[in-house]
This record gives C-alpha cells, sequence and structure tokens, in this order.
C-alpha cells in the first residue's frame, strides 16, 4: 500500500524515533521490559506502515459484505441495523423464566437466548437421582414439551429469534421448540434462531457431553439435513469458542480451535451428501470478548477473513454467502470479579463495545453481579443498557469497521490469523479435530495457557482492578443476590410426576422404540424425536434410549 521509497524514509525516521527513546528510557523506564498480547506474541512500541507494507486491500480487506469479509459481513453493516441485542436468561422454572423474558423483550431486548440447567443439558429428568440439587441452578428446567410450551407463552415465534444454549441434548430441544411453534400456528419456515449444537467444543472445554464424538456427530449432522430442508432460516449451529476462551484459551487458540471445530462439522456434513453451499449459509459461530480491547477486536476479524479463506479454498465454496462467518459475542464470564462487582460494569462495556467495533451479528452483555450469583433484574437491565448507549449515542456504529487501515489493528490481525492458521494445520497433521481431542492435545494447549495466565495475576504481571491491585476493604457492603429457591426444585418434580401419570405412555412407549430403531438403523433421528416430544415423552428418556444405543463418553485423561 506504500511505495518503496516511502517505506525507506519511515524506516530511517523510525531509527531516529528509537534513539530518542533509549535516551527517553534512561530517564522514565517503561512500565514493563516487554509488552506481551493474551496469545503471547509481542505489542510493538510503535506501529507503522512498516508492519502492514505487504497488505493488499483487495485481497487482504476488501469491502464489507464482499470476499474476504473482513470489514463485515453486510454491506452496510449497523448503518441498516443494529446488532441483535440477544441477553441469555434462564433460571428455576419455565414459568419465572418466561417473565423474565417478557420483562427483557419490553426493555429493548431484541431476541431471546434460553439458558438451561444442569440436569436438561446432559440429559437427565428433574427427578433422576442425578439431578438432585442441579434443578432450574443455572437455567431454566425442562423436562417435556408442557414445560416448553410454558417457557414461551405469549412469545411470538414467528416474530422474535431465539437462541438455544444446548448441545448434547440439542436435537430434543429443537424437537420441542418446533412443536411449540407449531401449536401457535407458526410454519417452521418462518422460524428463525440459533440453536448451540456444538458438542466438539463441549469435549474440550466445558464437559456437557453424554454420546461418544462420532455418533455425536452423526446427530449434528441429522439436525443440519432437517433445518437444511425445513427450516430456511433457522442457524443449526453456533460453533462456540466462547466456553474455549473461558476455560483459559488465548485470542489465537479460541480463533484456531473454534475453526477446527467448524472444519470437523463441514467435512462430517459433506461425508453425508450435504452441499456446502447450501448448509454453509446458515453454520453460525459464537466467541467470548475478553478485556484486551485491540486484540479481541483484531481477533474478530482475523476469524472472519480466515474462515472466508477456508470455506472457499478448503472446500471449493462459492456461494458467498456461505463463506460468511456469522457471529453472536458475549462479554467474558470469567473476567468478571466478586471483588467490587461494579467494577464488571466498565469490563463489560469495554468489552461489548470490542465486539461492536468487530462486527459482531448479536451481542449479550453479562450483568455486573454475575460472580456472585444469577443476575438481578436491575444488573440485567443495565447490561442491556450498555448495548444500547453503545448502539444510540456512542457514533460507532455510524460507520463500517471504523479501525480499519490502524497499523496496529491490521498488524495484529495478519499475526492472530497466521497463528490460528499454524494450530489449524498441527491439527491436520494429527488426522483432524476429532482425533486432536480424543488424544487430548487440544484440551492441553488450553490448560498450559489458563496456568500461565493465573501465574500471571498471582505474581502481579498481569493487574486484575480490586484483586491483586487496588483492593478495598468490602466487608461492610451486601448486595442483592438472586437466589433460586429451593422449593421450586420440589415444584418441578411434581409437575414432573403429574405429566408421567396423565399422559398416553402407550404412545410415548412407541415413539422411544421407534427411537431407538431409527438409531440403530443409522436413520435420521429428528422425524423420530420430533414424534416423540409430541406425545411428551421428557428429555431423560429420550437421552436414556440413546444412550443405550450409543453408549456413554469417557474424559480422555491428560497427562
Amino acid at each position: 500500500m506504500f511505495e518503496k521509497e516511502e517505506l525507506e524514509r519511515i524506516e530511517k525516521g523510525m531509527e531516529n524515533y528509537e534513539s530518542q527513546v533509549e535516551k527517553v528510557k534512561q530517564k522514565f523506564p517503561e512500565r514493563k521490559e516487554k509488552f506481551v498480547s493474551t496469545s503471547g506474541y509481542e505489542i510493538k512500541r510503535l506501529y507503522t506502515p512498516i508492519d502492514v507494507s505487504d497488505l493488499d486491500y483487495e485481497k487482504d480487506l476488501g469491502f464489507p459484505g464482499q470476499f474476504p469479509f473482513t470489514r463485515g459481513v453486510q454491506p452496510t453493516m449497523y448503518r441498516g441495523r443494529f446488532w441483535t441485542m440477544r441477553q441469555y436468561a434462564g433460571f428455576g422454572t419455565a414459568e419465572e423464566s418466561n417473565k423474565r423474558y417478557k420483562y427483557l423483550l419490553s426493555q429493548g431486548q431484541t431476541g431471546l437466548s434460553v439458558a438451561f440447567d444442569l440436569p436438561t443439558q446432559i440429559g437427565y429428568d428433574s427427578d433422576d437421582p442425578m439431578a438432585e440439587g442441579e434443578v432450574g441452578k443455572v437455567g431454566v428446567a425442562i423436562d417435556s414439551l408442557k414445560d416448553m410450551e410454558v417457557l414461551f407463552d405469549g412469545i411470538p415465534l414467528d416474530k422474535v429469534s431465539t437462541s438455544m444454549t444446548i448441545n448434547s441434548t440439542a436435537a430434543i430441544l429443537l424437537a420441542m421448540y418446533i412443536v411449540v411453534a407449531e401449536k401457535q400456528g407458526v410454519p417452521l419456515e418462518k422460524l428463525s434462531g440459533t440453536i448451540q449444537n456444538d458438542i466438539l467444543k463441549e469435549y474440550i472445554a466445558r464437559g456437557t457431553y453424554i454420546f461418544p464424538p462420532q455418533p455425536s456427530m452423526k446427530i449434528i449432522t441429522d439436525i443440519f439435513e432437517y433445518c437444511s430442508k425445513n427450516m430456511p432460516r433457522w442457524n443449526p449451529i453456533s460453533i462456540s469458542g466462547y466456553h474455549i476462551r473461558e476455560a483459559g484459551s488465548t485470542a489465537v487458540q479460541e480463533v484456531a480451535f473454534t475453526l477446527a471445530d467448524a472444519i470437523a462439522y463441514v467435512e462430517t456434513a459433506i461425508k453425508a451428501g450435504l452441499d456446502p453451499n447450501i448448509f454453509g449459509q446458515r453454520l453460525s459461530f459464537f466467541f467470548a470478548a475478553h478485556n484486551n480491547f485491540l486484540e479481541e477486536i483484531a481477533k474478530f476479524r482475523a476469524a472472519r477473513r480466515l474462515w472466508a479463506k477456508i470455506m472457499k479454498y478448503r472446500f471449493g465454496v462459492t456461494n458467498e454467502k456461505a463463506m460468511r462467518l456469522r457471529f453472536h459475542t458475549q462479554t467474558g464470564g470469567s473476567t468478571l470479579t466478586a471483588q467490587q462487582p461494579l467494577n464488571n460494569i466498565i469490563r463489560v462495556t469495554l468489552q461489548a463495545l470490542a465486539a461492536v467495533l468487530g462486527g459482531t451479528q448479536s451481542l449479550h452483555t453479562n450483568s455486573f453481579d454475575e460472580a456472585l450469583g444469577l443476575p438481578t433484574e436491575e444488573s440485567a437491565m443495565i447490561a442491556l443498557r450498555t448495548q444500547q448507549i453503545i448502539a444510540y449515542e456512542s457514533g460507532v456504529a455510524d460507520t463500517i469497521d471504523p479501525l480499519a487501515g490502524s497499523y496496529v489493528i491490521e498488524s495484529m490481525t495478519n499475526e492472530i490469523e497466521k497463528g490460528a492458521e499454524e494450530y489449524i494445520n498441527k491439527i491436520d497433521s494429527m488426522g483432524g479435530m476429532v482425533r486432536a481431542i480424543e488424544m487430548g492435545y487440544v484440551q492441553k494447549e488450553i490448560h498450559e495457557s489458563a496456568y500461565k495466565m493465573q501465574l500471571a495475576v498471582e505474581n502481579g504481571e498481569e493487574i486484575i482492578v480490586g484483586v491483586n491491585k487496588f483492593k478495598v476493604n468490602e466487608e461492610a457492603q451486601q448486595r442483592k443476590i438472586l437466589k433460586v429457591d429451593p422449593q421450586l426444585e420440589e415444584k418441578q418434580k411434581q409437575e414432573l410426576k403429574r405429566l408421567k401419570k396423565n399422559r398416553d405412555n402407550e404412545k410415548v412407549k412407541k415413539a422411544l422404540k421407534n427411537l431407538e430403531n431409527a438409531a440403530i438403523n443409522n436413520d435420521n433421528l429428528m422425524p423420530y424425536i420430533i414424534e416423540a416430544v409430541k406425545v411428551y415423552a421428557t428429555v431423560g428418556e429420550i437421552s436414556n434410549v440413546l444412550r443405550k444405543v450409543y453408549g456413554e463418553y469417557n474424559e480422555t485423561i491428560i497427562i
């Protein structure tokens, strides 16, 4: 982008500048001997055109809405409409969560994001001994279609986009959503939203898996196929880097491992006969936004560019819509502190701003009290207002990719893309992501990064305001914390008992047997799960049928 003579002049100017710096440093030493990003590469004192001298505008940046999508996936981005403000919520019973959803929608939220409790996530009913003490704690308890009907009561599913954070039992919860929509009279082609359905990151970073990788991948492909044929506006997967980052990965690892997961899903779908030019249009992604402001912005841009190249050159995709990396962002839960919790409002604001400057399609902003407990109504509203102030008052959404051309942003974008490519190449050499997970390679890389970061915090190299510096005495402060009423668990169990007594159990038995046969015969499971859901078979009953056929996964021991 610069003439050779101009670059030579800048190089001479840099030599003069560096000599001045050395003199100044003798009197005013820099804060650190070396500044590094969270991914470990050195952050230079100053960035100039030299650092982006090989940048090709058309090849590396292009225009918004055009390959390689570095500058955004839509031609007008937020000048057309803002990102979807999708606050993640769910706790207790379906009735309690329904009230919170209606409140958030009344305050200007533009999409729903459902959090499910742990038993629902790993395929246990609320009355199962394994669910004891966990019902409704980290999300809403959903045992059957009846709960789903209550959860979305009074919420028109043809007008609201819904995201569901569910993985091992994704097919079951999607089936319930489909049947609720049918009961509302909403045709499948009008449903819009996303189901997370990303099982590989569960083996890597989160742990809410049920079945071994191969049958899990088969179920995901079934969902892809069903949605491709019946739900054109639905995203059948949200390939998640968020949980990888929350487990302790660096920004580069977050991009690399997320895209490596995505490669595995695309390969599996192609083997099943699906066309990446079609199903690729409905792939979506999910990233974290952490505190290193400039690196986070560069991370989003690098991920978008790298994925476009992967789809075009690796998989031969010709449909540009299938090359676009569309992503949801959530601010970093692991960055929130129980100490001085109001500081979290500032952290979340910076993280949300990075996501917007990075071109996110939807955004969840964490509540400041989440390190203490479930968000209160007040803290949830402040989190939503954070997005609204960025959207309506800051002016950053008035132009597209405002930091493009910044020497540091473009250099960091290149650095992250290069580092992620190196990881992907290494995973390819191992035989792909599933094999790398089975070997424990990915998990070990994340563990080592998390350990290094924790050491840096403990020895004071990394400052966490209010934790290892700028501490205050907080003993006298009392904060309102939302706690789930323990009686709700008993109420949920009683409702489930009533359901099992009053439904047609012969129909349930028949539907579950049909599902078992379909799993044995390797048929697409979605139609059979939908039929089981319609007769009020529960999440646990359906999961147990599949456990019987597929078995359960035992975690790889990492040495």
